[in-house]
């Protein structure tokens, strides 16, 4: 629930957007559904100045349009007003938008294909501090983080696979005992590995590796190899 609704009163929606006609469709669907439409900007400094004049609940914001865009707005509004929710509406459903948007600190992205029922919602749930992505979206978003390399993947190509395993066992602070236990390998085996690693970082003793592998994020004891 929202602090409007909470209190009984409607929530206070700033609409952005270059298009009149769109406005004009946004605020009869939005007042039809008892959300208060405080004012309509144009273009990005526009929403700016009246957000900081009107301190609406949300402001709804387009994101391309002439004399400022959407972006820029969103950035200077979520950090002088950080009550304000901002939530995108527009046509532009490419990556590079989506995540300019959410760093700039957008709490929720529709398409404006989106249905009435939907756009309700989403003004719902980011009045009240929630973050909201249409369908589409909500795959990309999920789509980018499930498929972005694991970076402890990228550090010291040089190691193989096994050797990685090695370092991250060394950087939770395992002895040559503990890791072979947990690799069911040799005492010995592992300390050829332990020194092919040595050579390969450039490192003098275990204490630098330990400090290279942590600064590469290895070294999560909830996280160890699986044995093989």
């Amino acid at each position: 629930m929202t602090e409007a609704e909470r209190t009984g009163e409607p929530i206070r929606v700033l609409i952005t957007d270059d298009h009149p006609i769109y406005r004009q469709g946004l605020r009869g669907l939005l007042q039809a559904l008892g959300v208060e439409v405080v004012g309509e900007a144009e273009n990005g400094p526009d929403a700016v100045r009246l957000a900081a004049e009107l301190q609406p609940d949300v402001v709804v914001m387009d994101l391309q349009m002439p004399g400022g865009n959407g972006i820029e707005a969103t950035r200077t509004i979520t950090r002088t007003s950080p009550r304000i929710g901002v939530l995108v509406l527009t046509m532009f459903r490419d990556d590079d938008s989506v995540f300019a948007a959410m760093r700039a600190g957008a709490r929720g992205y529709l398409l404006k294909e989106s249905g009435a029922e939907e756009i309700a919602r989403a003004v719902r749930a980011v009045a009240a501090g929630e973050a909201i992505y249409g369908p589409e979206i909500a795959r990309r978003v999920l789509s980018y983080f499930t498929e972005m390399p694991d970076p402890r993947q990228a550090a010291f190509p040089q190691l193989t696979e096994r050797e990685r395993e090695v370092l991250e066992l060394i950087a939770q602070g395992r002895s040559n005992a503990e890791i072979a236990a947990t690799l069911f390998l040799s005492q010995k085996t592992v300390r050829n590995h332990v020194s092919n690693i040595f050579l390969k970082l450039h490192v003098a003793d275990r204490a630098q590796a330990i400090v290279l592998a942590r600064e590469a994020g290895l070294g999560d004891p909830t996280r160890p190899p699986r044995p093989r």
